[in-house]
């Protein structure tokens, strides 16, 4: 279990996913077939030297990967239940495949399946990598070479039979021999034209080279012609896995980790070429991202735990009527609004079209002063929005100049926004952003674009509720500032991917209990609880000296007050306490709505004049005669039109 988990960066939003024009494309692009081959051989299992240090490597580089394998499996089963995840060993001593035949694959082994991980692989695998139980002599290196030609061949298999409507296939290669075939030219020509069979069919091949000490992985002498190496990405993402020294404090396992996460694939966008409507008749395509999302609990089942085994519950879900608890089928069910003391009914086509605002779009409607947008316009989380040539060929030329005379003129756009089919229309600022990066990295972590910030509608403004505040002092700032320079970090930085959320991760590990049958934790780990210890030991002095000074200050303060209270009085003469009361219409003949007999009521509800009362009044006369006064004044008048009919 991983602190990634608690936030994941995205394009797709799961609270949208059951809406309509979801295709079969996007469906593809949620799933990620994930195929690990590791390299057995004796250097591969050599274990470090021995260190007294507590962060040098303990496991050999074969040990390390195979629980790097083990933290993902564990990974994907939580936060992608859909993906699918095998283990390839090659170099191994004995072969199998996936029905137990070489097929032509010589010393290639398969672990685990391509397939969804359930429990009994997680189990299986977890003996290996921590018990070391390998009952069947799996890791044991082969006397022979193993060609890579073969390797990639039969991951070619793997994929084409297991996942073939993948949309997305990856590949990781963890190793530690730079030239596998000694220079074998012929050998080296065939295994790349096995790589080009994978990269034809949409396979993405990784590697994971492990280096020792101030060796050097030599990429020219076979890799080059394997793996399609990008440099610019390898400048801000290398794959190059260094095995730790004595105390520099990186081990080997979370190395490995840390460079797979790296390679999360990006998952479908959020909306996908949406047309951006810059003026009337003049449109562009964009595609829009939710970059950052919180993760919650996804419970898609119920689990009964009463039996000797814990099970999958299947749920069935009817519906009765009140009156005969006879079983009600879709077909009677009619849905309907209730208006002026009769049922105005919907036919399915007519409610859909209720929800109908138009395709998605993004319609500019003017633009505006940048300082014009606050702070606290902020009502929900931002879209990143980048132009795309699908739809309309020239969109980035003109998407990037939009946003170039946005940054120059600090101005923002303000469009109709509807992200999707059938959602519901908002109205968004369109703010341009920089190029943003992180310190002491070389590449960018945010590429420059533009926003969807979304922004309240006029009912949507409320004042806010009337707070005190007290102004500090110029000793209580000096003392604070004292107390926050001793809580720094020693670091200077936060990195919150270090803190996971404790209740998500308690989550996790009752479902990883219940899934492989071990015992239920007592209690949950959680990083975010403050170190008492090292704040009163750093700073505990100071926090009381503070404190005494507050309780000093705002004593002062309220004593202030109360001189100030009591000269008011002084001054003034008393005044008589007001009384709150319900002002009343009356009607033609004289008499107040709140004081309404049955008679004056049944007249009112016939000639329709109850939606002439104001709303204390309709409270006033609801809860006279004991019903619920709460709510909007058109559910009050039904509400009191209701009663009119079955009473009067």
């Amino acid at each position: 279990m991983s602190g990634r988990g608690d936030y994941e960066q995205r394009d797709g939003d799961e609270e949208e996913e059951e809406e309509e024009g979801l295709d079969e494309h996007d469906y593809k692009h949620q799933k990620d077939a994930l195929l690990f081959a590791i390299e057995v051989s004796d250097s591969m299992m050599k274990k470090p030297p021995p260190s007294d240090d507590k962060k040098a490597d303990k496991d050999s580089a074969l040990s390390a990967a195979l629980k790097c394998a083990y933290q993902v499996m564990q990974q994907r089963i939580i936060s992608s239940p859909k993906d699918m995840m095998g283990i390839l060993l090659f170099g191994t001593e004995k072969t199998k495949f996936l029905d137990e035949s070489n097929l032509g694959y010589p010393h290639c082994y398969v672990y685990t399946p391509l397939d969804v991980p359930d429990a009994v692989d997680v189990k299986k695998l977890r003996s290996l990598v921590e018990d070391d139980e390998d009952s069947e002599e799996v890791l044991k290196p082969s006397a022979e070479k193993v060609n890579l030609k073969d390797v990639l061949f039969c991951a070619n298999q793997i994929f084409t039979t297991k996942a073939p409507n993948f949309g997305s296939r990856r590949l990781f290669i963890i190793t530690d021999n730079d030239d596998p075939h000694s220079g074998n030219k012929k050998e080296n020509e065939s295994a790349a034209v096995r790589a080009k069979d994978l990269y034809d069919l949409s396979v993405i091949i990784d590697l994971y080279p492990i280096t020792r000490e101030d060796e050097k992985f030599d990429f020219t002498k076979f890799y080059d012609d394997i793996i399609y190496r990008n440099p610019a990405a390898e400048v801000t993402q290398p794959n190059r896995v260094n095995s730790s020294k004595s105390g520099d404090g990186l081990t080997l396992l979370h190395a490995l980790v840390s460079n797979i996460n790296g390679k999360q694939t990006p998952k479908r966008a959020y909306f996908s070429n949406c047309p951006f409507e810059i003026g009337p008749g003049f449109q562009i395509s964009v595609k829009g991202y939710n970059i950052i999302q919180k993760q919650v609990p996804a419970r898609t089942c119920y689990v009964w735990l009463d039996g000797e085994k814990a099970q999958i519950a299947v749920s069935e879900t009817s519906r009765l009527a009140s009156d005969s608890a006879r079983t009600v089928e879709t077909g009677d069910i009619k849905k309907a609004y209730k208006f002026g003391g009769e049922y105005v009914y919907f036919s399915p086509e007519e409610q859909k079209s209720l929800k109908d605002f138009g395709n998605p779009i993004i319609r500019v409607i003017g633009f505006k002063d940048r300082s014009l947008l606050k702070f606290w316009m902020s009502i929900d989380k931002s879209i990143f929005i980048y132009p795309s040539e699908e739809h309309y060929i020239g969109s980035t030329r003109v998407f990037t100049a939009l946003w170039q005379k946005l940054l120059k003129s600090k101005k923002i756009g303000i469009a109709w926004h509807i992200a999707r089919k059938n959602g519901n229309p908002k109205l968004v600022a369109i703010i341009p952003s920089s190029a943003q990066k992180n310190e002491g990295t070389p590449g960018e972590y945010l590429p420059a674009g533009m926003w969807l910030f979304p922004i309240p509608f006029a009912d949507d403004v409320r004042e806010p509720p009337e707070t005190t505040c007290v102004r500090t002092t110029d000793e209580l700032t000096d003392k604070m500032n004292l107390i926050v320079r001793q809580l720094q970090l020693p670091s200077a930085t936060y990195n919150p991917a270090k803190y996971p959320n404790p209740a998500l991760q308690w989550h996790y590990k009752i479902l990883q209990a219940l899934a492989l049958d071990d015992e239920v934790p007592e209690t949950p780990d959680d990083a975010t609880v403050p170190k008492y210890k090292a704040i009163h030991k750093r700073c505990g002095g100071y926090i009381e000296e503070w404190s005494k000074v507050a309780d000093e200050a705002l004593g002062r303060h309220e004593e202030h007050k109360c001189i100030k209270r009591e000269a008011e009085d002084d001054d003034d003469e008393p005044r008589p306490a007001k009384k709150s009361r319900i002002t009343v219409s009356k009607n033609a003949n004289g008499d107040s709505g709140s004081a309404l007999n049955d008679a004056a009521l049944k007249k009112r509800i016939k000639a329709g004049d109850l939606s002439k009362l104001k709303v204390a009044e309709l409270k006033h006369i609801l809860a006279g005669r004991g019903l619920d006064n709460k709510g909007l004044k058109a559910d009050l008048v039904d509400r009191l039109e209701q009663w009119g009919e079955d009473n009067l």
